[in-house]
């Protein structure tokens, strides 16, 4: 497999520095080649996690249909470059960015630098250019979390805020479709670590989620993360973007709901193969969001 990969590299790699972040299990690294060429290199094997390869499919595709955009300089996007597959192996091969992830617990400047390049990547993606699946369809299975709660209410490991009100956040959460539909291609999972700070701004990283819906629906799965790693309370860092101020309280509930759903349900499933820290990240994330979905009822 890396000799496919180098195939694709152009070179034999010579030295690889693996990057810390991210869920994905499998190989993450910067890698410089023979010819002195450097590239991000991305490769999951399905021996160990069936679905992260598949995702690598899904991302490499989303950045093929974007690339005469980002090639023009209009997103700040890494170009794929090339794609290797053998056996149970899949790898995507893109621009090495020379650039750090945000600081922890976030920084003023480093925030607005980031929600700038979120509403650049909004202006620029509607309408989508990409034929991608609506965003009611790519998560219809996952934001189902309250309803599927409220068939087992006297679960204790549910928050004692949530479980009262189980019946209400099920109905809804039911609404949430009709209200972050849209024709903007959304990333579907900005955080800290999907982010790359450069001398002359941001790059969004790591796009197996993207699908068409309402711009403002970024900022809302952004913000719970934003929150729980130091940065401001979700209302507050609406409102220093764009998408952000224009949604409406009903379309923001909802949405919210969806989103706090999924977090407090997924955090009670058993760990996927070869992501163990991920319930965590989730139910850290479902306390912020349950917290703002308060704020919102």
């Amino acid at each position: 497999m890396r000799r496919v990969i180098e195939g694709v590299c152009g070179a034999p790699v010579i030295e690889a520095e693996t990057q810390p972040g991210g869920f994905s299990p499998g190989v993450a690294a910067r890698v410089c080649c023979a010819d002195g060429s450097r590239w991000f290199v991305k490769a999951a094997s399905a021996e160990l996690n069936p679905d992260a390869p598949r995702f690598h499919r899904r991302e490499a595709s989303v950045l093929a249909g974007m690339d005469s955009l980002i090639a023009a300089g209009r997103l700040p996007v890494p170009r794929l470059r090339g794609t290797a597959e053998l056996g149970p192996w899949f790898a995507l091969v893109v621009d090495d960015v020379d650039g750090n992830q945000p600081s922890l617990p976030w920084q003023d400047d480093q925030l607005d630098r980031v929600l700038a390049a979120v509403d650049r990547l909004a202006h620029a993606l509607t309408p989508a250019p990409v034929a991608l699946p609506a965003i009611e369809r790519r998560m219809e299975s996952n934001f189902t979390g309250w309803r599927t709660l409220a068939r087992t209410p006297g679960d204790d490991r549910i928050d004692p805020w949530s479980r009262a009100r189980l019946t209400e956040l099920a109905d809804l959460e039911a609404s949430w479709t009709a209200h972050a539909r849209g024709d903007t291609l959304l990333h579907g999972d900005i955080r800290a670590d999907n982010l790359l700070l450069t001398g002359d701004g941001v790059v969004v990283v790591d796009w197996p989620h993207a699908c068409v819906g309402a711009a403002f629906v970024d900022l809302v799965f952004f913000a719970p993360s934003v929150a729980m790693q130091g940065g401001p309370e979700p209302a507050a860092l609406l409102a220093r973007s764009a998408a952000g101020r224009g949604v409406g309280r009903d379309a923001l509930a909802a949405v919210v709901c969806a989103l706090a759903g999924f977090f407090v349900e997924g955090s009670l499933q058993p760990s996927p193969p070869g992501l163990p820290t991920l319930r965590g990240f989730q139910a850290a994330q479902g306390e912020f969001a349950c917290r703002w979905l308060a704020t919102l009822l």
